[in-house]
This record gives C-alpha cells, sequence and structure tokens, in this order.
C-alpha cells in the first residue's frame, strides 16, 4: 500500500477574514490531488468556536483541516507583537514569521495567504527543489510598479526592488530556518529596536532571508492589479492583495474567478452584500490608505536608522550560537 505524501499547508486568519479564507479552501480542494494528503494549519489566536468548527467541517478524505491557536505558544511575544501593530493589519500577520519553530516536526511546507484562491494543485510547489533557499516566493508587483515602493526597497531594506519578495504566498524551508534562527533574529530586531516598515512581516522576511530565495514565475502569486495580465488559464494561484478587493469593488480583475468559488461557500450573498454596501467613503478610506503607505515610505527613507542599518548584527557567529530568545 503507498503512503500518501502530506502536504502542510499554512494560514494565518482571524474572525474577520473566515469568509474570504473559506473561498481560497474551496478552491485549493478542487485542485488537490487525491494521491496526495494535504494538511491544513490555520493559525489563529481569538477565533471564535463556531467558525473554528465551520472551518474544520470543510475537511475531505483527503484535505484535512486543524485550527492552531498560537497565544500560548508565543507567550510574552504575543503581546509585543500586539503593541506594534499600526494601521489596518491584524497579528495574524506575524504568525508565518514562527511556523518553523512551533511545527518542528516539518522540515518543509507552505504558507498562503486568506485573500487568495488556488488555481492548479499546491503539490507542485511543495514539490519545487528548495535546495538551500529559506523560500521559494514570487517577485512583488506591488512593489516593482511603484517608483516609491522601489526606492523604499532599495534604501531602506537594502533589497534591490526586483528581488522583493511577497509574503503571500511562501514555500518555506524550516529546517533551514530553523538553522539560520530566522525567529531569533526577527524578535532581536523587534523588540530592540522596533523600526518603522511598511509591510511587517515581509520586510523582516525580505531582509532576513536575503540572498537565500528562489525566485518563481508570478503566475504563482498573481496579484490582480499589479504586473502584466496573464491568461486566467496560465495562473495558478491569484491573490487579492491590498485595497481593491473583489468583495468591495466590481469589476476588479479576475473578480470571476473570486466569485466562482465564494458561491460554494455559506458567506456567498453576505459576500455580495459586503460589495453592495462599500460606500464612497470606505473606497476613498483606502485611497488614503495607499497615499499615508507612500508617505511613511519616505518618512522612513529619511530615517537616521534604518532596518538595513542594524541587520549586520544579527549576522554574527555569536548570535547564531543563542539559545531562544
Amino acid at each position: 500500500m503507498n503512503v500518501k505524501q502530506e502536504i502542510p499547508i499554512f494560514f494565518s486568519c482571524d474572525d474577520n477574514y473566515v469568509p474570504y479564507l473559506t473561498v481560497a479552501i474551496h478552491s485549493l480542494i478542487e485542485h488537490a490531488n487525491i494521491n496526495n494528503l494535504y494538511n491544513i494549519i490555520i493559525l489563529n489566536s481569538t477565533m471564535s468556536k463556531e467558525n473554528q468548527e465551520h472551518l474544520k467541517l470543510m475537511s475531505t478524505e483527503n484535505v484535512k483541516i486543524n485550527l492552531e491557536n498560537v497565544s500560548e505558544a508565543l507567550g510574552e511575544i504575543n503581546n509585543e507583537l500586539k503593541l506594534r501593530l499600526r494601521d489596518y493589519y491584524s497579528i495574524a500577520i506575524y504568525y508565518r514569521l514562527f511556523i518553523p519553530n512551533l511545527f518542528p516536526n516539518y522540515k518543509k511546507a507552505i504558507y498562503l495567504d486568506a485573500d487568495m484562491v488556488v488555481l492548479d494543485d499546491v503539490a507542485k510547489l511543495y514539490n519545487m527543489d528548495i535546495g538551500d533557499n529559506l523560500l521559494i516566493a514570487t517577485t512583488d508587483n506591488t512593489v516593482n510598479d511603484s517608483e516609491d515602493f522601489k526606492m523604499y526597497s532599495k534604501i531602506a531594506l537594502g533589497v534591490e526592488p526586483e528581488k522583493y519578495i511577497n509574503s503571500g504566498m511562501l514555500v518555506m524551508n524550516l529546517e533551514g530556518m530553523r538553522n539560520a534562527k530566522i525567529e531569533q533574529k526577527f524578535i532581536y530586531l523587534l523588540l530592540k529596536y522596533n523600526l518603522e516598515v511598511i509591510a511587517p512581516d515581509q520586510d523582516y522576511l525580505n531582509i532576513l532571508c536575503k540572498d537565500r530565495i528562489k525566485y518563481i514565475p508570478e503566475n504563482w502569486d498573481k496579484m490582480h492589479d499589479f504586473g502584466a495580465h496573464i491568461p486566467e488559464e496560465e495562473i495558478h494561484i491569484i491573490h487579492f492583495n491590498m485595497m481593491r478587493k473583489p468583495w468591495h469593488y466590481e469589476n476588479v480583475p479576475y473578480a470571476n474567478v473570486f466569485w466562482k468559488y465564494a458561491q460554494k461557500t455559506r458567506y456567498y450573498e453576505s459576500l455580495k452584500e459586503e460589495v453592495r454596501n462599500y460606500g464612497d467613503n470606505k473606497k476613498q478610506e483606502d485611497l488614503n490608505g495607499i497615499k499615508n503607505m507612500i508617505k511613511n515610505a519616505h518618512s522612513i527613507i529619511e530615517q537616521e536608522i534604518k532596518l538595513v542599518d542594524v541587520i549586520d548584527e544579527v549576522k554574527n557567529e555569536e548570535f547564531m550560537n543563542i539559545g531562544v530568545l
């Protein structure tokens, strides 16, 4: 009897994002190969029991869904992360940085954002040769479509814009990240400096994993509003990142794909209602949010100490020999 290959897939989510997460999971299940076992682990901290039970009921014969409350495991650092949140971010964005140490039984895993639709078997991602790299990812066209963010990536992070990755789709070399002490470095820099950044989890991953990233084509993390148009049939994963979500705006690129899978969830009608109720005031808030991000990018560039200026502190041999912080 052949043993099925287990493929661990992580999401981070809170109650607010459960409706969109169910769309992502439905799409993933539809493209899952029956010959594999897909173990979906949803990282959360305060999700309601009702939402947890509903998500678990989505499990199939070969796609198992589990919820992992990380608050207790993270302990005091969970509170420190909350204190350092800003803008519209949820604490859930940070959880991907802790996957390697929270799950020492895994050597490799996939991480996906909840605002995605999967159009191919993610086993193809998992089985890519990661080599000695820490991550497999795609370049972030949100950055490369903007001169402001390109400047930010280069000056504040020391990362060439064409090498700046999006952290919404990651194949993670968990064993390599444990050995490289990525979690400890992140905590050290966060607690000691708490420097202003634009994308908290993503900026740290870019700078801490620099030069150890395998880049794959953008059709594995196709951002609907950014980069060149790609025909739907050539896309593996669509990422509805940034402000213009299909559940808030009409006529966004690839919205038809989102609604195709949304129809299969119990949230379809409420999602349609969400679009109808997303008025001009909310859309103006989104525009203001983008303007503030650009303003913050320029402000960070002008600061005397930036993340790129302190990264060398965690690269020396002495740091590599310390235990978990």
